[in-house]
C-alpha cells in the first residue's frame, strides 16, 4: 500500500466492530513527591498528591479500539468489589458498552497500583487472583459471547490474555470455532498458560519473551531467520495464519506462509512501556479487519506501539495521532 491507501484504510476503522475478550485490570496511580526518608526503615516516603484510576488490561484494548474510531465490545468477568465498581464507572464515563461484562462475588478485581514521583515509577503493588474461573462462570461468559456474536456481528475478535483466569482453553476453542463458522478474524495477545491453545487463530502476537517462554526456546534471537524458524515451529504445533512478533527496540516481525517482513523501531524517548502491547494488538486487529497487507499491518502497529511508550502510565492512541505519526515517516 502507499500512504494514501493506508490513510483510507484507517478511515474505514470507524465502520468496524471489535469484540474484546480478556482480563480487565484496574490501574491505580498514586502520585506525589519524595522529600524524606522514613524513620521506621531506610525507605523513601511518598507524599501523595493525586490518586487516579484508569482502565487496564483488556479494557485498555477496548479504549484503544474506541480511540481508533471503531466500536469495541468488551467481554470479561470482574469482582463484585470496589475495584469492580470503579471499572464499570470508568467504562460508563468512557462510553464503553458493558453488555459483555459480568461480576463474580467469588473473585477480586485485578488491581495494579503504581507509586509515582516526578513521572518515575517507584513501586508497583498487585492485587489479583489468577486461577481459572469456575465452569459455571466460564459457561456463562461463553454463552454471553456467543450471543453477542449473533447480535452484534463483530468484524474481528481479540483475545487479550493477562493470565488472570478469564480466558481458558475451552473458552478459546469454543469462540475460535464460532468465529470460523462466521468468517470472523481472530487475533491473540497471549500469555504463558494458554500459549499453545489458539489453534485456528488468524493473527498471533507474542512479544519476544513470551515467544521464548511459550516455545521453550530461550536462545531465540530477534534476527528474521531465527524468527521465521520460530513461526514455522509454532505453526506446526498450533496452526495460525500469521504471526506478529514484537521485539521492543528491534521493532516487529510479521510473517505468514507466503511472506515475511521485519519493520525497524523508530527512535523514541521511552517513558513507560506499560500498555504498549494493548495498543499494538488493537491497531493490528483494525488494520487486519480493514484489509491491510502484512507489511502495513506491522508498519502502523509499530508506530502506534512506540508512540504510547513516550508517555508515563497506560495510555491509548487515537486515529488522528496515528495518522500524524504516519505523516512523519517514510513507508
Amino acid at each position: 500500500m502507499n500512504r494514501e491507501n493506508i490513510l483510507s484504510a484507517i478511515d474505514q476503522f470507524k465502520n468496524l466492530k471489535v469484540l474484546v475478550i480478556g482480563d480487565v485490570i484496574l490501574d491505580a496511580y498514586y502520585s506525589g513527591k519524595v522529600n524524606r526518608i522514613s524513620p521506621e526503615a531506610p525507605v523513601s516516603i511518598l507524599d501523595i498528591e493525586k490518586k487516579e484510576y484508569r482502565l487496564g488490561g483488556a479494557a485498555n484494548v477496548a479504549l484503544n479500539i474506541q480511540g481508533l474510531g471503531a466500536t469495541p465490545i468488551l467481554c470479561s468477568i470482574i469482582g463484585s468489589d470496589f475495584a469492580g465498581k470503579q471499572v464499570l464507572d470508568l467504562m460508563t464515563k468512557s462510553s464503553l458498552p458493558i453488555a459483555g461484562m459480568s461480576s463474580s462475588s467469588d473473585r477480586i478485581t485485578s488491581i495494579k497500583t503504581r507509586l509515582v514521583s516526578n513521572h518515575h515509577q517507584l513501586l508497583r503493588m498487585d492485587e489479583e487472583q489468577s486461577d481459572v474461573f469456575s465452569k459455571t462462570e466460564q459457561n456463562g461468559l461463553i454463552n454471553r459471547i456467543t450471543e453477542l456474536l449473533s447480535n452484534e456481528k463483530p468484524d474481528a475478535i481479540i483475545f487479550e490474555d493477562y493470565d488472570k483466569g478469564v480466558i481458558s482453553a475451552i473458552l478459546i476453542q469454543t469462540i475460535i470455532s464460532e468465529a470460523r463458522k462466521r468468517n470472523i478474524p481472530v487475533t491473540v495477545d497471549p500469555k504463558r498458560r494458554n500459549f499453545l491453545s489458539y489453534a485456528g487463530a488468524t493473527l498471533f502476537k507474542p512479544n519476544l519473551k513470551e515467544l521464548r517462554d511459550g516455545l521453550n526456546q530461550q536462545d531465540l534471537h530477534s534476527e528474521p531467520q531465527s524468527l521465521y524458524q520460530a513461526f514455522t515451529f509454532l505453526n506446526d504445533v498450533m496452526p495460525t495464519r500469521m504471526v506478529l512478533f514484537t521485539l521492543s527496540g528491534d521493532g516487529m516481525y510479521i510473517a505468514s506462509e507466503t511472506e515475511s517482513h521485519h519493520v525497524e523501531a523508530h527512535p523514541r524517548n521511552i517513558a513507560d512501556v506499560s500498555g504498549a502491547g494493548d495498543t499494538v494488538i488493537s491497531v493490528a486487529t483494525c488494520a487486519l479487519a480493514s484489509g491491510m497487507n502484512l507489511h502495513d499491518i506491522a508498519y502502523i502497529s509499530n508506530l502506534a506501539g512506540g508512540w504510547v511508550c513516550q508517555y508515563p502510565g497506560v495510555v491509548s492512541i487515537e486515529a488522528n495521532t496515528l495518522i500524524n505519526e504516519i505523516s512523519k515517516t517514510t513507508i
